[in-house]
């Protein structure tokens, strides 16, 4: 049985469903939620890839202080996203929600779709503004820098049209490639799937050999859509999802790409292994029936890393 039965194709395939709230934050005040200190909170998951995104692009840019986090238990049970306290999660101290369906049916009472994270949530009006991470890390970089420590800009102007590029055959193939190889439900939809994951990486490894970024000298928000991957790669899936040609550990560049990044100010804090490794082992029963939860790898991402040496590619 597939794990979301109502995502799969009949070829045998993953098709996400669309993002549902798709609102935006603005701060020249042309929607209905301008950009506020204290009126917007995030729900998220350590374990998601998509909802960590939201949390380094928060920890990144300084906004703390002007937009509240709450974290819900990584252990998605059949009634989903789940307000428990716990090891790094908690109740929901915003609204009271036992679940985060909850966000959702206040928002929309006719919503059936698959409740995910992240979610922005408007305490003012009472409802989601965003599920899209897409647009939500749009958001953290530019329409909150009235209340922003850093103003460094991840989606800058003139790299617009090479970050849009290369995010698109990113996500197609590496941040949605591996569930397209991990929920495949037939071998040659799998096979397709894995191909294209290592081809994909096999050229980010070349591409990162002369630079230290994706777009050269500029940590921009590619980066950042690539890492929630990549950290979660040899942990689950290179073994929960069949994705085992290749670990990142062994790409030369690939790996100590990963550890910059995984060492650059504030980003190892919005990383937990524990979090991360019981949401897939355990959730997704339908992969692993047994739930056991592997106790590694030893990963040792505090290793020098070496890459503040390489030029900008000609």
């Amino acid at each position: 049985m597939a794990q979301f039965p109502e995502e799969q194709t009949k070829s045998g395939g993953f098709k996400r469903q669309d993002d549902a709230f798709r609102d935006w934050v603005r701060r020249d005040g042309s929607t209905p939620y301008p950009a506020e200190r204290g009126r917007y909170h995030l729900y998220v998951s350590f374990a998601c890839p998509w909802a960590h995104r939201t949390i380094i692009l928060r920890r990144l840019k300084g906004l703390e202080e002007a937009i509240g986090l709450t974290v819900v238990d990584p252990v998605r049970d059949e009634q989903g996203w789940a307000f428990r306290n716990g090891p790094g999660h908690s109740e929901d101290p915003v609204n009271g929600f036992k679940f985060l369906s909850e966000a959702y049916y206040a928002t929309d009472p006719n919503y059936r779709g698959r409740i995910t994270v992240p979610v922005l949530w408007d305490k003012k009006t009472k409802r989601i503004v965003s599920n899209s991470d897409d647009d939500l890390l749009r958001m953290l970089n530019s329409e909150f820098s009235e209340f922003a420590k850093n103003d460094y800009d991840f989606y800058p102007l003139d790299l617009r049209g090479e970050i849009d590029a290369i995010n698109k055959r990113i996500y197609e193939r590496v941040n949605n490639g591996v569930y397209l190889a991990g929920f495949a439900m037939q071998q040659r939809t799998y096979e397709r799937a894995a191909t294209r994951l290592f081809e994909t990486l096999d050229e980010l490894d070349a591409r990162l050999a002369p630079q230290r970024y994706l777009l050269g000298q500029r940590m921009t928000e590619a980066d950042w859509r690539l890492f929630p991957t990549l950290i979660r790669f040899d942990a689950v899936y290179h073994g929960h999802f069949k994705c085992n040609v290749r670990r990142i550990v062994d790409y030369p560049n690939l790996w100590p790409y990963l550890r910059d990044l995984y060492q650059h100010d504030g980003v190892a804090e919005t990383v937990n292994f524990d979090h991360i490794k019981r949401h897939y082992y355990m959730t997704h029963d339908q992969i692993n029936p047994a739930r056991i939860v592997p106790i590694g790898p030893a990963l040792n991402l505090g290793l020098p890393h070496g890459r503040e040496t390489l030029t900008a590619a000609k």
